[in-house]
């Protein structure tokens, strides 16, 4: 496997373009998306709170490419993840088309985009941590690189509930929609079982991809 070393990563214009290209594609189809699910949202304030994390972290990965370019797989997994949440964002979650064809190919009791959604809260963070924690840290390599990105995934899920707690709280009855609990009474718990495993799936099944998409971020031959 290729080392890699921060110091070492390629500038803006030595990346081969095609590389270049993606993230730029990854964020107009986003920013897009974003805007076109404003109109006609199920229900306005839902679709605020939901998306709030697309419009404070584009701008942020936008703003950051030059002196701190992420990897393509993280790149894209950061797109899917938006698009998940717009699409809670736009339908509420409780109401995802996706989630209510599930629900009835199987029988279940209640539309599932939800559970999706916490899955992928920590599916994808996990790779985020992980980059970070490589690319700014002397953890590379460590044994304890895999479970503080899995912590900082459950910390997240846990201020996450929080902040639907507060909204539950301030908000009344106008904050169901955002909260999809579909009559759940352990609806938090679930929210946050589903980003651990999300969080331990990723990092079993990604870590080896990660790395080599970490080491196309080094000149060509430098070990």
């Amino acid at each position: 496997m290729s080392a890699f070393h921060p110091a070492a990563e390629l500038s803006r214009d030595e990346r081969p373009v095609s590389r270049r290209r993606l993230p730029a594609a990854l964020a107009l189809a986003v920013a897009t998306t974003l805007v076109v699910s404003a109109f006609g949202a199920a229900d306005p304030l839902t679709w605020l709170l939901e998306t709030v994390w697309v419009m404070l972290g584009l701008p942020v990965v936008v703003l950051l490419r030059k002196r701190f370019p992420l990897s393509d797989l993280l790149c894209v997994l950061l797109a899917v993840h938006a698009l998940v949440l717009i699409a809670g964002g736009h339908y509420t979650y409780a109401e995802v088309p996706a989630g209510d064809w599930v629900r009835d190919w199987f029988g279940l009791e209640r539309n599932p985009y939800d559970r999706f959604g916490h899955l992928m809260q920590g599916f994808v963070p996990a790779l985020l941590v992980r980059e970070l924690l490589v690319r700014t840290s002397p953890l590379r390599g460590s044994r304890w690189l895999p479970p503080l990105a899995v912590c900082a995934c459950l910390a997240f899920s846990a201020v996450f509930e929080m902040l639907e707690w507060l909204a539950a709280v301030t908000g009344g009855q106008a904050a169901d929609a955002f909260l999809g609990t579909q009559g759940d009474v352990w609806d938090t718990q679930w929210d946050m079982f589903c980003a651990l495993v999300g969080a331990v799936c990723s990092l079993l099944l990604l870590s080896r991809a990660h790395d080599r998409a970490l080491a196309r971020l080094t000149p060509t031959g430098q070990k």
